[in-house]
C-alpha cells in the first residue's frame, strides 16, 4: 500500500521526482543519481531518499539493496499484465461514469477533450497531464473512489512506459476521438457504449505501445 505523505518538503520532492520520471526526463533503466538530482533540486538526501522510497512503492521506481533505485523498463508481460488489469477497471468505470454522470462531468469531459485537442493541433506534443485529466475527469463521473486509486497507479505505469515513445500523429488523433466518442456515450448514458469503445481505446493504446516498445503484443 502507497504510503500517506504530508505536505512536506518529502512531499514536493515526490512531485518534482515523479514529473522527472513520466516526462522521460530520468528514462527508462537509468538509475537516479542522488548526489546530482539532490544538488540540482537544492535539498538533502533525506527528503529525496524518502521520495524514491515513495515512488517505489508506486511502481515508478525500483529499489535495490546497496545499490539505489532506477527507472523500471517495460517487457511483454508487464504492458500484458497492466493492460488486462486497466481494461478490467476502466471499462467498469467508462459504465459507472455512464450511470452515474451529472451535467457538470459531462461538461468537464468535454472541456478536457476540447484542450487536448487544441493544444495537440497547436503542436504541442500530446501530454500526459491532460490524457490524466480526461481519464481522471471519467473516473469522477463513475463515482467509485477504490477503482479511481488503483486505477491512477496503473495509468502512471503506462505513462511512465510510454514515456520515452516517439510521437505518432496517427495514434494521438485515433485517441483524440476515442475521447471524443466516450464523452458522447457516457452523456447519453450509454454505459454498454461506453465500455466498448474504452476497451477499443485501450487495445489501440496497448498495440501501439507495444510495437514502439519493440514487443510482441
Amino acid at each position: 500500500m502507497t504510503p500517506p505523505l504530508h505536505l512536506s518538503l518529502a512531499g514536493q520532492t515526490v512531485d518534482v521526482l515523479r514529473e522527472l520520471v513520466l516526462t522521460g526526463e530520468i528514462p527508462p533503466g537509468e538509475r537516479v543519481n542522488e548526489v546530482e538530482l539532490a544538488q540540482r533540486l537544492g535539498i538533502s538526501r533525506g527528503p529525496l531518499r524518502e521520495a524514491i522510497r515513495h515512488l517505489s512503492s508506486e511502481g515508478l521506481l525500483v529499489l535495490v539493496p546497496n545499490k539505489g533505485a532506477h527507472v523500471p523498463q517495460a517487457d511483454a508481460d508487464d504492458v500484458r499484465a497492466l493492460f488486462e488489469l486497466r481494461t478490467a477497471l476502466e471499462c467498469a468505470a467508462a459504465e459507472l461514469a455512464a450511470s452515474r454522470r451529472t451535467d457538470a462531468d459531462v461538461a468537464r469531459l468535454r472541456e478536457v477533450c476540447a484542450e487536448s485537442r487544441r493544444d495537440y493541433q497547436g503542436g504541442v506534443r500530446f501530454p500526459y497531464r491532460l490524457d490524466l485529466a480526461f481519464h481522471q475527469a471519467l473516473l469522477d463521473a463513475a463515482r467509485s473512489p477504490r477503482i479511481a486509486e488503483q486505477v491512477r497507479l496503473v495509468q502512471q505505469r503506462v505513462v511512465l512506459l510510454r514515456s520515452g515513445l516517439k510521437d505518432d500523429p496517427p495514434h494521438q488523433n485515433a485517441s483524440l476521438d476515442d475521447h471524443d466518442a466516450l464523452v458522447e456515450a457516457v452523456a447519453a448514458g450509454d454505459s454498454h457504449g461506453a465500455n466498448r469503445v474504452m476497451r477499443r481505446h485501450l487495445s489501440r493504446v496497448r498495440a501501439q505501445m507495444s510495437a514502439g516498445l519493440g514487443l510482441v503484443p
